[in-house]
């Protein structure tokens, strides 16, 4: 395997940290070479410091001097802005470019990544949610990877190697559920952001942990896996398995079923991603049947957890209205984690914001852009 080149969009983030161990632990094989944050300007510099990249993005541009005046001793530039994220990913020696952006933030940077011929490690399932169509004829028409780091995508990923010649039936992404599991909407209507945000298998960010207890995140990856994997809405099942160790599950037209499993850590899936299609030995924890003596499975109950209901009606509605979904869901995840809304609330603000939104049909990446925007607009105003 040749050296890869890495850079890491959101590397202070939770798949940003874990990308960084990874990538520690095969130095002859994997080396850093763009370094991004958001804010978190005290942690992109202990990183830079640690793993010495060409150059560091902080979004940020209030703490540009801070980060700059820090790493002014190294041979390190240092850009900020989202236009940073943008020009970064430019640079000739990078490989493969690891998006772990949380939010629509990661579309303009990975659409320039594609455009300038690099493989793209994907952790930012909002990319494709926004822009699925868009992106993956990018993707072929540029002729790079595009290697999913999702849990559950990985996992179709990995069980859909070595066999391109044999059509899918259909595929099942697992959930584990989240905290709020077997639970009805008269509990949901009072529980808190503290309750949401204790996860029972996973520990990551808190948008994303969010989503996972509001179902949202199953939902985003619904759409993720049909511009993934070319599939129709109805070959896409969700079915909730509450032990995280099944990550998902294909079937082909004979009817025979292949899964990928492994514990609860998003460290395999990172390294399959950055060093595929090598298998590389590590020291990761090794999963144990006794430990887990029984596999149970339950249906996703989309009535109660009405956001990947909505999900599903964006995708089969067409057009913008995976944008629109995204865009409302992040207004709604924001504004319940500033006790403005209730957990129950934020599906509620979300329908409310895709009815109010007219539909375009066949949205350019300019038109999504501005949508996104003005969805944000729309949905913020509808916060009570």
């Amino acid at each position: 395997m040749k050296k890869r080149n890495i850079a890491i969009l959101g590397s202070t983030g939770s798949i940003g940290t874990q990308a960084l161990a990874v990538i520690a632990a095969f130095p002859e094989l994997l080396t850093v070479s763009v370094l991004t944050a958001a804010e978190n300007a005290d942690l992109l510099i202990a990183q830079a410091k640690a793993f010495k990249p060409k150059a560091v993005v902080i979004v940020c541009e209030s703490k540009y001097i801070q980060v700059k005046d820090a790493l002014a001793h190294l041979d390190i530039t240092v850009l900020s802005g989202e236009q940073g994220l943008v020009e970064v990913v430019r640079l000739e020696e990078i490989d493969m470019v690891l998006n772990a952006i949380v939010g629509s933030a990661g579309l303009r940077p990975t659409v320039k990544a594609i455009t300038e011929g690099k493989d793209i490690a994907l952790a930012n399932k909002e990319t494709l949610v926004v822009a699925g169509e868009l992106i993956m004829e990018l993707v072929r028409q540029y002729k790079v990877a595009m290697l999913p780091v999702d849990s559950e995508h990985s996992a179709i990923f990995q069980c859909l190697v070595g066999e391109q010649a044999n059509p899918l039936e259909k595929i099942y992404l697992t959930a584990s559920g989240g905290p709020f599991r077997g639970k009805d909407r008269e509990f949901l209507a009072s529980v808190t952001k503290e309750q949401a945000l204790k996860h029972p298998n996973w520990v990551m960010g808190a948008k994303i942990t969010i989503d996972s207890a509001s179902l949202m995140n199953k939902g985003l990856e619904v759409i993720e896996a049909k511009w993934l994997f070319d599939l129709d809405v109805e070959q896409i099942g969700v079915i909730v398995h509450p032990q995280s160790i099944i990550h998902s599950i294909v079937q082909f037209q004979d009817g025979s079923m292949k899964a990928q499993m492994g514990l609860p850590d998003m460290k395999l899936p990172i390294q399959n991603a950055l060093t595929y299609p090598r298998r590389l030995r590590n020291t990761f924890e090794r999963f144990d049947f006794m430990n887990y003596t029984s596999f149970t499975f339950e249906e996703a109950d989309r009535d109660t957890f009405r956001n990947l209901e909505l999900a599903y009606q964006s995708l089969r509605e067409g057009g913008d209205r995976p944008c629109v979904l995204n865009a409302a869901n992040e207004v709604a995840v924001t504004a319940f984690l500033a006790d403005e809304i209730s957990f129950l609330g934020m599906s509620t603000l979300i329908e409310a914001t895709m009815c109010q939104q007219k539909k375009v049909e066949h949205p350019t990446l300019e038109d999504l852009l501005a949508i996104d925007m003005e969805t944000r607009i729309v949905a913020r105003s509808l916060v009570k």
